[in-house]
């Protein structure tokens, strides 16, 4: 073992590793690294306007271009006005979400799988976390596929020719065009990622202020090329009755599902808050608005394709800037360019912000010892390139409907977190316990794995499994497709709901009887076992103070309060 110890490999593993507090248990070492600690004020650099300038940068995508396109079209199809409503809605609703979860990082300033470790246990937060990191890996792949396409557009606009570029993958799902292009943006992405999670704020703000320029010229384009606004603001639904109601509440659904990811993880960023309301009114206010606009700017420039095309809209902003290139003159060329490396941009950002750093704050905490957020986005971006996504986006593949479908298992844990934090504990956190591997600890429970958490989160699944099973194309009854079209709701009210009555009759320690948050407290702390406390400015005999009860033999601090 001695020779193992000391043999080159280890050597060269020991250099793998990332750096560490000193003192740290090899337990501790499982828990925690510089990217994974509550982020010191030096690092808190997010203000609300980084904040504003993040969601419009983010609301400015494909997807939420053509979020309409499913409810305005079809037998069931209703009135446009009808799905922007719906779209109003859902994302006003997201935005109270992401305000709840972004509130616990924006005062704790921690990420989404030290949170977790509240409800969900020591150990026991890793299947959230590897959830949710597998899910944005998956996704990184998707995205930039869709980034590639834009990217075609671009050098179509420059050369015409690119778009005959002879097929050398003649039996494989993609051409050789399509590939290149791919892999021009999977590798121009690369660089953003190297960037730490404070500074990237300036890559948002650059589009926030590029993309939604591009995307308003579009606008005009496609109406003074239309003469008017085409027939989709004419148009009136066709659904009515029940039909009509069921129609909007899935469209309502259908925006809420599309945040379901960013409602989780968004305590990643905002934990660079420098203050909590620098996260609040900045995001309540930005997502409903900024993803408002891009719709109806997708519902218009649809509609006016109709008219200067003949037949059905055409609702991929892509297809259509494609169709823009057709006997296109020098003007028109240059004007495609911007606009399709507008998208480009759309894609990257949406791409760094909701899978890159995703999947690397996550993978941290799955590896802490030797993967970093930057390291982890990396990985992310090789396995998006090594999953080959345009086969899971053939036309005879329905993943993409599982993948969207899938997100709404998300709320079952959005449930039990926010219900962890909100209600049975009142805000409070003692936050080096969310780091100790100590059995005694508050959080550790069974084994390191809460199984009020899991039993929460399982009914929060339960509840919408067989309507998801209708999503993919199963045969179901009738009323699980009703109850899935509540999807979210369903799943965060069950485990919520579930999670508190557990709490309720079988109380959990470090908990608040008045709402107490202390996290303005938390400067530089340190979380190694017997280290100096990491709360500032508590004095003798306040509720700040802690408790040393046992200091000298557990390392352990407990909190004089009451459990739940």
């Amino acid at each position: 073992m001695e020779k193992v110890k000391h043999s080159r490999v280890a050597h060269y593993v020991d250099k793998l590793a990332v750096p560490a507090e000193p003192g740290l248990t090899n337990a501790q070492l499982m828990l925690t690294n510089h990217d994974l600690k509550p982020v010191e004020p030096e690092r808190r650099q997010w203000g609300p306007w980084n904040f504003v300038g993040f969601w419009i940068a983010d609301s400015f995508n494909i997807n939420t271009w053509m979020i309409s396109s499913s409810m305005i079209s079809g037998d069931n199809g209703i009135a446009w006005w009808q799905s922007w409503l719906c779209v109003w809605i859902g994302y006003s609703i997201a935005g109270c979400f992401i305000c709840l979860t972004g509130r616990i990082g924006a005062t704790y300033h921690i990420s989404f799988p030290v949170i977790a470790r509240s409800s969900f246990g020591i150990w026991g937060s890793l299947w959230p976390v590897f959830n949710r990191a597998a899910m944005a890996c998956i996704w990184y792949g998707v995205q930039a596929w869709i980034g590639g396409q834009c990217v075609t557009l671009m050098l179509r606009a420059i050369w015409s020719s690119y778009n005959d570029l002879p097929n050398s993958f003649p039996s494989s799902s993609t051409e050789t065009r399509e590939y290149v292009s791919f892999f021009l943006f999977w590798f121009g992405s690369l660089p953003a990622i190297w960037f730490p999670v404070h500074k990237i704020r300036h890559l948002f703000t650059a589009k926030a202020y590029f993309v939604p320029a591009a995307g308003i010229a579009f606008f005009i384009w496609a109406i003074l090329k239309a003469d008017g606004l085409g027939p989709i603001v004419k148009q009136p639904g066709k659904a009515t009755g029940s039909a009509l109601g069921w129609a909007m509440v899935k469209g309502i659904m259908s925006s809420i599902a599309n945040f379901a990811t960013l409602i989780v993880n968004d305590p990643d960023f905002s934990r660079f808050a420098r203050k909590p309301k620098d996260a609040l009114w900045s995001q309540l206010f930005t997502i409903p608005i900024g993803f408002a606009v891009t719709s109806f700017i997708g519902i218009i420039v649809s509609s006016s394709s109709a008219v200067i095309y003949g037949g059905d809209p055409v609702w991929n902003p892509l297809d259509l800037l494609g169709r823009f290139l057709e006997g296109a003159n020098s003007g028109e060329r240059f004007g495609v360019f911007i606009i399709a490396a507008a998208f480009t941009l759309a894609q990257l950002g949406t791409n760094i912000a909701a899978n890159s750093i995703s999947a690397g704050t996550d993978m941290t905490a799955l590896l802490p010892r030797y993967l970093n957020i930057r390291r982890g986005g990396y990985i992310c971006a090789i396995v998006g390139l090594a999953m080959c996504p345009w086969n899971l986006l053939s036309s005879s593949n329905n993943f993409t409907t599982y993948l969207s479908a899938y997100s709404v298992f998300l709320s079952s844990i959005a449930g039990v977190i926010i219900c962890d934090y909100y209600v049975v504990r009142k805000g409070y956190f003692q936050v080096r316990d969310l780091y100790s591997a100590r059995k005694s600890g508050p959080y550790y429970s069974t084994f390191g794995f809460s199984w009020r958490g899991y039993t929460a989160y399982i009914c929060g699944i339960l509840i919408n499994i067989v309507g998801f099973v209708g999503a993919i194309g199963r045969q179901v009854p009738a009323g699980a497709t009703y109850l899935y079209n509540l999807n979210f709701f369903c799943g965060f009210i069950v485990a919520s709901a579930v999670y508190y009555l557990l709490c309720r009759f079988v109380p959990i320690p470090a908990t608040s009887d008045v709402w107490m948050e202390v996290g303005d407290e938390i400067r530089n702390p340190s979380v190694a076992y017997g280290a100096d406390d990491d709360i500032e400015g508590a004095s003798e005999g306040s509720p700040e103070r802690y408790s040393t009860k046992g200091d000298e033999e557990t390392g352990i601090r407990e909190r004089k309060l009451g459990n739940f």
